[in-house]
């Protein structure tokens, strides 16, 4: 479930874009109780369309939730009908996030814009107890052969910045950007201790990449560039926006 705080900032990110784009039919992909559509009825009045797993968590009145189980299932809608499409804390708990990007970016209409939010397993308490643990925060062991008894709420799909990113823009995306919904402040002496080491380290890798196996180019670079940025070293929730494009190439 998401925190209100996520949902202030994908409001925020919101807010920005529809200075250019109106938003006048929005559908949340994993709408449990419906906070957020109440949120984006509020501050941009839309029409709302909710998908779940589950319609037994809808709290809102006259909020329909089709059932979709987005590891087997297409979005049940035609093509080009929302002009914005969320899905917080959503990709993480699927077999194949590109699966519901593709998706996503066949229901969104020409120049509309989907917003993502998934925890942030870059921020320096993760990378630590991932350095002790071999598994970022919010992520951990999962019991075999049963998805009831963990710890972690269905999380299985941990995904970086970079990749969520690199999905979108292959998929056919625009515009990328990322926030986070919160600084971290249990992270911010560790920082100070790690940041110039991670710079150093950091600079050296991306010249390694760039001379050696020419892995960063013109379109990847300022997405490598935000992996050790100060917002995803103490960011608790990325939060990933992106347009499609008015004209678009069809993945």
């Amino acid at each position: 479930m998401s925190t209100e705080r996520i949902y202030d900032a994908v409001i925020r990110v919101a807010g920005e874009r529809a200075r250019h784009q109106a938003f006048r039919r929005h559908l949340d992909i994993g709408s449990g109780s419906g906070r957020l559509i109440e949120r984006f009825r509020e501050r941009f009045q839309t029409e709302a369309s909710a998908c779940d797993y589950t319609n037994t968590l809808m709290e809102q009145p006259n909020v329909k939730v089709d059932i979709v189980n987005l590891n087997h299932d297409r979005l049940p809608y035609p093509d080009a009908s929302f002009d914005i499409v969320t899905a917080t804390e959503v990709v993480e708990h699927l077999e194949n996030g590109w699966t519901l990007l593709r998706e996503i970016h066949r229901v969104l209409a020409p120049g509309g814009v989907c917003i993502l939010s998934t925890p942030n397993i870059l921020n320096i308490n993760s990378r630590l107890r991932f350095l002790w643990s071999g598994f970022w925060n919010l992520f951990g062991p999962l019991p075999v052969n049963n998805d009831v008894l963990h710890t972690t709420g269905g999380h299985i799909h941990p995904v970086s910045f970079f990749y969520l990113a690199h999905a979108l823009m292959n998929l056919g995306f625009m515009d990328v950007t990322v926030t986070v919904d919160k600084y971290q402040r249990s992270g911010v002496l560790k920082l100070l201790g790690w940041y110039l080491p991670i710079r150093f380290f950091g600079a050296l890798f991306r010249r390694s990449e760039e001379t050696k196996y020419h892995t960063i180019d013109a379109m990847n670079a300022p997405l490598v560039k935000t992996m050790n940025s100060v917002p995803l070293l103490l960011g608790r929730t990325i939060i990933v926006c992106a347009t499609k494009p008015v004209t678009t190439i069809h993945p």
